[in-house]
């Protein structure tokens, strides 16, 4: 977005902040990624997701593991549970865990010291230590083997997305499972995964999409617009109607890249 040509925001910098909630793209557009990457892997899957019992026998219900409970995270396992999956969740946040069982999900993790604050001051993941995640690792790859359908939602803001799952467990689940790998297109939480791509390996498929949230364009363009719109509002002089941008708003001191030709924000200042 512009002012008169001369200055530049970015609306995924946009602080999660109680006022700013309408305008945040990331949540809007993780939502719908979320909801989606269940119909991806529902769709990959090519079996039904609730139990059935008919005539001719019973159809087990399946089973969805969703890594990284934030906003996609969320969406995901909502989405699964309406669909009638079993499904289960893990998260280095030990917030989560009330939210996941709130959706009528199972939380899985290693619940130690280190997991008790592995929490940022904003409601993020910290990275966790080497022993940490050999820890949650063990205990990860023991759990996907049981499952049919993974979905990879997590990301650290400012790092390569984290390595979940290896290529170990992808080889451990069952032909026919399915990988969703949200964080792809930062490196991937999944080993194998390909930004775009569907790959398969030992009849197991692991979905690459990119923008994910585009593949439910008219829901995407819809809540990206009402995010702009609400965003250029408060910039806009109520009595004369004109753009009047204020500087000192904390909305626009943490998206405004540039102002009058030059990098005004603190993360992009030439090194």
């Amino acid at each position: 977005m512009a002012d008169a040509g001369v200055s530049a925001f970015a609306m995924e910098l946009m602080p999660r902040i109680t006022r700013a909630q309408v305008m945040d793209v990331l949540s809007s557009q993780a939502n719908l990624a979320g909801y989606r990457a269940v119909i991806e892997g529902a769709e990959a899957f090519g079996r039904a997701f609730p139990m059935m019992m008919t005539a001719a026998g019973t159809i087990p219900a399946a089973k969805v593991f969703v890594m990284g409970v934030g906003v996609a995270g969320l969406q995901a396992i909502a989405t699964a549970r309406r669909l009638g999956a079993i499904v289960t969740a893990t998260d280095v946040r030990p917030a989560t865990k009330e939210q996941v069982e709130s959706l009528g999900a199972k939380f899985l993790a290693v619940e130690d010291e280190e997991f008790k604050n592995a929490q940022t001051a904003g409601g993020y993941a910290k990275e966790m230590s080497k022993e940490y995640q050999a820890k949650q690792a063990q205990l990860t790859a023991e759990h996907i083997k049981k499952q049919d359908i993974v979905i990879t939602t997590a990301l650290i803001p400012g790092r390569p997305a984290p390595k979940l799952v290896s290529g170990e467990m992808v080889k451990s689940m069952k032909p026919g499972s399915v990988l969703v790998d949200l964080a792809v297109e930062r490196g991937g939480n999944v080993e194998g995964a390909r930004p775009g791509e569907v790959v398969e390996t030992d009849g197991i498929k692991i979905v690459g999409y990119t923008n994910v949230a585009g593949r439910v364009a008219a829901s995407a363009s819809s809540l990206y617009a009402r995010n702009l719109f609400s965003f250029i509002e408060t910039m806009v002089d109520k009595a004369s109607k004109v753009l009047a941008v204020n500087w000192d708003d904390e909305l626009v001191k943490a998206t405004a890249l540039t102002k009058d030709g030059a990098v005004i924000h603190p993360n992009f200042q030439p090194k």
